[in-house]
């Protein structure tokens, strides 16, 4: 495996992590145009929102069979080509029942598409003998701040969902079908037996889920929370609310942008308490903020501290599980399933108690990441799966 295979296969996952990202940020923008065209309420939007995150999770265990059948190369550009795919279907949606099976798909699709790139990246990683992870997930964030923007213009020039999404979902199939042929072709040893339909974690996989668990949580509280955060208990006008949210996304994509240099001259434990620390800091100006400028500084702090820890986890956890895939899998199942839980565990708590109060669990959960920040240890990567000794041909098939 040349320097060179192992560099275009760097820059080829990058490209596809940011396609990801694109195709996150391109839907979210619509979702407006979608309530409006569907005339739901928004009892029945947020049930329809809840799909994706029930398909990822239902999906997510399979995705380890899938790489080993098909190899990493070839499962992560169909996945990634389904998904953009499944961009355009939620606006070709009748109904709000085909609205929910088209965003379960999009959302299955979605969630396996995550754990083979992800798995694409640590195999990556095992080749350099240095962290990428966090930069990775930085190029998700540009992805999904460049597709967000982009939708943001569609929708102010009033294009309709079903033209955009679609012509979104054609120009992102044809980057990623760009990057696709420079991806390693990772293949299961010959003797090597398949993972089951449905894998569970094994314990370090658990744990190290569980910590990306409470840094998903932060993130969620705080994009979903902050500028609702920032207009009632700072009082301060709808624009700076809003502008909170920015900050916050802008630390994050900064943070796991630059996170790989910081992980390199610190090592991963370290850095991660770190982190934890940062972010818990954060979620603690937050509670006793009562003016506008340090409750924004708590969120970019939040944003900061919980950037790398997750592509750290899922590292950690695709270098400790049977196979890449197998472990990501696993970790990415617990982690992202906070996603589904913090957003209305925050609202209950608010409403039993207050905006402050709630945040104080956020707080908890940081100090949680810092206390477990040793389950990153690097421990010797087993050679799970092989890449192929060709180098892969630009424009070649699998």
């Amino acid at each position: 495996m040349t320097s060179r295979v192992v560099g275009r296969a760097r820059v080829a996952v990058a490209v596809t992590f940011a396609v990801h990202g694109a195709v996150t940020g391109s839907f979210a923008t619509r979702i407006p145009w979608l309530q409006e065209h569907l005339q739901a309420g928004p009892g029945q939007l947020g049930l329809a929102l809840l799909a994706p995150a029930v398909g990822s999770l239902v999906a997510m265990p399979t995705a380890g069979r899938i790489v080993h059948r098909l190899g990493g190369r070839t499962a992560t550009r169909l996945l990634i080509a389904l998904m953009c795919s499944a961009l355009a279907l939620p606006a070709l949606a009748p109904g709000l029942a085909v609205l929910w099976i088209t965003l379960f798909a999009y959302g299955a699709v979605a969630g396996m598409a995550d754990v083979a790139m992800n798995a694409q990246g640590v195999v990556i990683e095992q080749h350099l003998g240095r962290s990428i992870m966090s930069g990775l997930h930085g190029m998700w964030s540009v992805g999904g701040l460049v597709g967000g923007a982009i939708g943001v213009a569609a929708a102010q020039a009033a294009v309709d969902a079903r033209v955009h999404l679609a012509a979104a979902a054609a120009a992102l199939l044809a980057v990623s079908a760009a990057a696709g042929p420079l991806l390693l072709d990772v293949r299961a040893a010959d003797d090597e037996a398949a993972p089951a339909r449905f894998v569970l974690p094994t314990r370090r996989v658990l744990l190290l889920g569980l910590i990306g668990f409470c840094a998903v949580f932060g993130e969620s509280a705080s994009q979903d929370w902050c500028a609702v955060y920032l207009k009632q208990i700072t009082g301060t006008s709808a624009g700076v609310a809003a502008a909170s949210y920015t900050a916050f996304a802008f630390m994050m994509a900064a943070g796991r942008l630059c996170g790989d240099m910081v992980v390199r001259r610190l090592g991963p434990v370290l850095t991660v308490r770190l982190s934890g620390g940062l972010a818990a800091l954060g979620a603690v100006l937050v509670v006793v903020a009562r003016t506008p400028l340090p409750a924004i500084g708590g969120f970019m702090l939040i944003g900061l501290g919980v950037a790398v820890v997750v592509p750290l986890a899922f590292a950690a956890a695709g270098n400790a599980g049977r196979t890449p895939s197998e472990g990501v899998a696993g970790a990415a199942t617990v982690a992202y399933t906070s996603g589904f839980a913090a957003p209305s565990a925050i609202g209950g708590i608010a409403a039993a108690t207050s905006l402050p109060v709630s945040f104080v669990v956020v707080s908890v959960l940081m100090v949680a990441i810092l206390a477990g920040a040793r389950a990153l240890a690097p421990r010797p990567a087993a050679p799970h799966l092989h890449p192929a000794p060709a180098a892969p041909r630009s424009g070649a098939g699998d």
